[in-house]
């Protein structure tokens, strides 16, 4: 499993996802689950993916590298040539179900779910930043300022403290503390997500990436991270009064 989250901000894009591959107990390895393609001055395209790690590797290489023909007889496009964020949204969707055409029939007869989801953001020229997910039928959804994120994999763990604190207004830099938050508290609570991590970081209209890192165990700001949010939960239901209720019980 693994979990991927991405915010959409008034000031740009948060892309974070860990890269654990789990296929049993004693078959765990590191993927990269962030994939970035970037024109400087003309495009950045952040691409996540979670679910069968096949089927995103073969959907990802034939959205960026062999391309797909959107109509038929039409020349093949990739997510380098694409001239919108609703464009490459609509032609992931297709590679979707192209390698579902593919694989999905030897899935079934495996009785295997087709199992992937991606999210998919980033600026193309002078369209607006845009978030999207895509599910595994190839049909999308996108961020909006009433809901700025997204997340897909094992996410039940780290939603509550986004669903909290994050919103459209949020500062980039308060964005990425969330989003390490998010992921931590996620590591913490299932052992199929796990370090590294890799963070993508995008200012709304710069066509180029603010920042790519590569967090790992030794990292840090991350341990201080981590440690400083326990010690801030702690805190916090300490200086919560008990309920009156407690007292009529004695």
């Amino acid at each position: 499993m693994t979990y991927c989250v991405a915010l959409h901000l008034r000031g740009g894009l948060v892309m974070l996802a860990d890269t654990r591959t789990n296929a049993g107990v004693d078959n765990i390895s590191t993927f990269r689950k962030l994939t970035v393609i970037e024109t400087p001055g003309e495009r950045v395209i952040g691409i996540m993916t979670a679910g069968n790690l096949a089927l995103s590797q073969a959907i990802v290489n034939l959205a960026t590298e062999q391309g797909i023909a959107m109509e038929e007889g039409g020349p093949l496009e990739t997510l380098h040539t694409v001239p919108s964020m609703v464009r490459a949204a609509q032609l992931m969707g297709r590679a979707v179900r192209e390698v579902y055409k593919i694989d999905g029939p030897s899935l079934e007869a495996q009785s295997e779910n087709f199992s992937v989801s991606i999210l998919l953001g980033g600026q193309i020229g002078q369209g607006q930043l845009r978030l999207f997910q895509i599910y595994s039928a190839g049909n999308y959804i996108e961020a909006t300022e009433d809901t700025p994120y997204l997340q897909i994999g094992e996410h039940k763990y780290g939603k509550p403290i986004i669903d909290r604190a994050a919103t459209f207004d949020t500062e980039v830099t308060d964005g990425i503390k969330l989003a390490l938050i998010s992921m931590d508290s996620t590591m913490r609570s299932n052992l199929s997500v796990g370090m590294p991590i890799d963070l993508m970081v995008y200012r709304r209209d710069a066509l180029k990436v603010s920042m790519m890192r590569r967090i790992k165990d030794d990292d840090a700001y991350f341990k201080g991270l981590r440690q400083a949010w326990s010690d801030a939960l702690t805190k916090a239901y300490q200086t919560i009064p008990a309920p009156d209720w407690l007292k009529s019980a004695k």
